[in-house]
């Protein structure tokens, strides 16, 4: 079922480096059901080589998903406003940083200006969390954007409540079914999962 045939998503991925590769595989599905993807990096996510790969490779990865150079700068994610370019935005894996400047409005990246971009149309953005301090420091701003117009999330859970207790991670396996329902100006429910479905 081609249920993204003709959309165009923007897809931010931000500096949770464990989350990366559970995201990319999802930006494939969208492209195979016929999205227009266009692919939008953090610096952090655009320059940081870690453990879990080099950042010239995700680069050159998400290039050969998507056809497009992603986009690295906040000159280059600016027009997404003034041109429209986006049905769509995800920010997945979106980091508490990321998470506490979306609610508090700052703008300093490419990931940030993308969303403040797109949200002057009125156009609905889609936030997958990976952050160990949502349901601490960050609780404040989680509860902000849940309440935000536009703003909906990938179903998350606690990734390990013993070890981490305040660490909230979304089922990326979801993405593209709360991409469906926000562009129907839906929350994916139920927005609290037990653990991953995928």
């Amino acid at each position: 079922m081609m249920r993204l045939s003709g959309k165009r998503i923007g897809f931010a991925l931000t500096g949770s480096f464990c989350t990366i590769p559970e995201v990319l595989p999802q930006i494939e599905r969208m492209v195979q059901e016929g999205a227009d993807v266009y692919p939008i990096l953090s610096y952090n996510a655009a320059t940081c080589n870690t453990r879990y790969g080099k950042a010239a490779d995700l680069i050159r990865r998400l290039e050969q998903i998507t056809g497009k150079e992603p986009i690295c700068t906040i000159p280059d994610a600016e027009p997404i406003g003034p041109k429209a370019l986006l049905d769509v935005l995800v920010i997945a894996p979106c980091t508490g940083n990321t998470l506490a400047k979306l609610a508090l409005a700052i703008t300093d990246g490419p990931v940030t200006m993308a969303a403040k971009a797109h949200l002057r149309n009125g156009r609905p953005i889609v936030i997958g969390i990976s952050t160990n301090d949502a349901l601490g420091n960050n609780a404040e701003n989680l509860g902000t954007l849940l309440a935000t117009k536009n703003i909906f999330f990938v179903p998350f859970r606690q990734d390990d409540a013993i070890k981490k207790p305040n660490s909230l991670i979304s089922d990326m396996t979801l993405i593209i079914d709360a991409v469906v329902a926000a562009l129907d100006q839906k929350q994916l429910e139920p927005l609290l999962v037990d653990k991953k479905t995928g």
